[in-house]
Order: C-alpha cells, then structure tokens, then sequence
C-alpha cells in the first residue's frame, strides 16, 4: 500500500492515527504535590491540522499543598492579572475535574491515539499526571509526552539550548492566536506550532490556518 503523503511511511497509514493533545496548565508552584494547578486547557489535533476538540477546567487549590512566593509574584504582574482572574473563576474540585478529563480524553479516541503535547512537558505532563494518579489511581495519558522545544531542535537540527519560540521559522506560528496564559488559549496556539512544524519535518503542504471542528468533527474513516 502507497502512502497518500509524502514523507509519511506505509506504516503510519496501517496503523491507528495519532491525535496530538496540546496540554497547558497554569499553577501556583513550579512542581506538582508541593504545588496546586490552578487551570488545565487540551486541545486535541489531527495531523491535518483539524482542532476536534477541548477540554478545560479551572481546579481548586489543594488543601495539603503550598504557595510558592516567586509564582504568585508573577501572577501579580500587570501583564497577567487578567489570566489570574481567568483561572481563578467557577472553580472546580480536582477528582471531578480529572473525572470528567478522563471521558473526555475517552471521546478523543475516535479521532486516533491521544499524545499528550507540553511546552515544556516536563512541567505541563508532570502536573497533569500527577493529578491523575492521584485522584483516579491512574493515568489516561499514559506515563510519555512529547516535548515541543525538543520535537523543534530536531528538526531544525539544533541544539536543544540554541532553540525557542523566538527561533521558529515565522511560517510555524500562527497570526491571531497570542499566547495569553490562559490555558486553553496556549494549548491552542501551541497545538498550532506542533502541528505546523509536524507538516514541515514530513514534507507536507502546510495548512495556514487551523480547521476548528470543535462542533463538529466527526472521526475520518481510515
């Protein structure tokens, strides 16, 4: 069997797609159980650069954890007291949230095999996993994530240390979608860059603008 994309291999086509989920998350502290995540946003894409879905919640603190001083004072810039106000609104207790995380990361199987994104994942995943385990005593996302300033040096055949955002070639990012520190707006744009930088490592024609199904996507018959 042919590959109907150049640069994507027979076996990419005979096996189960995969659906990239965009992971953000906003907290009060650098690392999970020490620390609270305030809000967690996914949004999940095809390779095609279709958004088919998302999934948000702004999370009660943890009673048993800490505030970290530098992050909150950061929080308190003029610069991101609106994301603040924004994460901090219709609270959410963490085990319903993960709950309801799980059904939906469930419903994205439909569209292909979920991997969950982070910019760094060290951070986002950490968290996201973190709360995970220990609310539901598992992990729907698996125990790997992809990085994206890892996935970026790769291909732009880099250091990991000469690369960032203000590196990527301009056709990575797109306009309109500024990174606010709203978590689901930034697992949108960062979803965006993944997926434009996917189509360039595979010689794909890029796709300019993101296909938002969110209402109504329905899964592709392979």
């Amino acid at each position: 069997m042919r590959s109907n994309f150049p640069g994507i291999t027979n076996e990419y086509n005979a096996t189960t797609p995969e659906l990239y989920i965009s992971c953000d998350i906003e907290a009060n502290g650098p690392c999970p159980g020490l620390f609270s995540m305030f809000s967690f946003g996914l949004a999940a894409f095809t390779i095609e650069k279709r958004l088919v879905g998302t999934f948000s919640r702004n999370l009660e603190v943890l009673e048993d954890a800490g505030i970290d001083e530098r992050t909150m004072n950061w929080w308190s810039q003029a610069g991101q007291i609106e994301a603040f106000r924004k994460c901090r609104t219709e609270l959410v207790n963490p085990r319903i949230a993960m709950a309801d995380c799980k059904a939906w990361l469930e419903s994205m199987r439909a569209f292909g095999k979920p991997i969950i994104v982070g910019a760094p994942s060290g951070f986002d995943f950490t968290f996201m996993y973190y709360y995970f385990q220990r609310f539901l005593n598992e992990s729907p996302i698996g125990f790997a994530s992809l990085d994206l300033r890892s996935y970026a040096a790769a291909v732009m055949k880099r250091q990991y240390r000469h690369v960032g955002k203000r590196q990527y070639p301009a056709e990575w990012i797109d306009e309109g979608l500024p990174h606010t520190h709203v978590a689901l707006d930034d697992a949108i744009e960062q979803g965006c860059i993944l997926i434009n930088m996917m189509r360039d490592n595979l010689s794909l024609p890029r796709v300019v603008t993101m296909i938002d199904e969110r209402t109504t996507a329905v899964p592709e018959t392979r």
